[in-house]
């Protein structure tokens, strides 16, 4: 064989192998993808329903001390997540902005009552244990009434609730085309070295001899597309950070790691399976049927 002729052929090898581990790279970055979807709409849920809450109204008249003392009482309490005393001023210039009109120099009064908004651990924000606790804050002295919009908590749960069964269906679908993916990469890969694994076999090589080289490589590959994958998941977290200043709020580095560790986990192992199999197949099959 001419030095060109050998060119050429490590060539075609190194392009072989770069199409691989860009292939395997590729669906795995979208596996990563679709696990921060996952992991984030876990944690988007918590943070929609921990703003969920209603406003304690207290009576008229009733005493700062008063106030604070059952602001103290409802912050000792499992379902609380945060309170905020209101007073009637600030109630005031909360309205005032909403309105854009000064409404206290038209009524020449402040009508409006002091109150604690409360903000709920989300395992509390459902229908059914806001009604109990609206029942036992109410037998509070100082509370009047308790406000809160039951349509609202009604519908963030039934969403969330439709978006979770609809990403958890997603997610599997994708995932078995992901590993489909992969392995049908590999496979293409091993299938252009059929006759040089079946050579080997008829020289006498073990099947351990034969699938070793393989299946490292094979690993190699799965951990160079992992480092590749996790480059560009690294990319899209950051842009998206920088396009959209809120999900700083959902921010969680423990997630990120998780995420990255599942993609190289990912790879090593559906690498290492398809190549064996692949290898497996061609250790078993026909010489004649090499060329079908």
């Amino acid at each position: 064989m001419s030095e060109k002729e050998t060119l050429t052929g490590k060539r075609r090898l190194r392009t072989s192998y770069l199409t691989s581990i860009v292939s395997i790279a590729l669906v795995l970055y979208m596996l990563g993808i679709l696990g921060l979807v996952v992991l984030h709409a876990r944690k988007l849920s918590v943070y929609v329903k921990e703003n969920i809450g209603f406003s304690v109204i207290m009576k008229e008249n009733v005493k700062e001390a008063d106030i604070m003392r059952l602001q103290k009482i409802l912050d000792s309490k499992p379902y609380t997540k945060s309170t905020e005393y209101v007073t009637k001023e600030k109630a005031a210039q909360i309205l005032s902005k909403d309105l854009g009109e000064d409404f206290i120099g038209f009524l020449g009064y402040n009508p409006l009552l002091p109150s604690i908004d409360l903000r709920l651990n989300a395992s509390y924000a459902n229908n059914d244990s806001l009604t109990v606790l609206e029942k036992k804050i109410l037998t509070e002295p100082a509370v009047k009434e308790v406000f809160y919009q039951k349509s609202l908590v009604h519908l963030v749960n039934d969403n969330v609730k439709k978006i979770s069964l609809f990403i958890l269906g997603f997610s599997l679908l994708l995932l078995l085309i992901a590993i489909a993916l992969i392995n049908n990469t590999i496979r293409l890969s091993v299938y252009s070295k059929r006759f040089l694994i079946k050579t080997m076999q008829l020289v006498g090589a073990t099947a351990y001899f034969i699938r070793k080289p393989f299946i490292l490589r094979g690993i190699l590959h799965g951990i160079y597309a992992s480092v590749i994958a996790i480059i560009l998941l690294s990319a899209t977290i950051g842009f998206f950070h920088s396009r959209v200043p809120e999900l700083i709020n959902l921010q969680d580095i423990d997630l990120y790691l998780i995420v990255f560790g599942i993609v190289i986990l990912f790879g090593f192992i559906i690498s290492c399976f398809s190549t064996f199999l692949a290898i497996r197949k061609y250790l078993n099959i026909k010489t004649d049927d090499l060329y079908y």
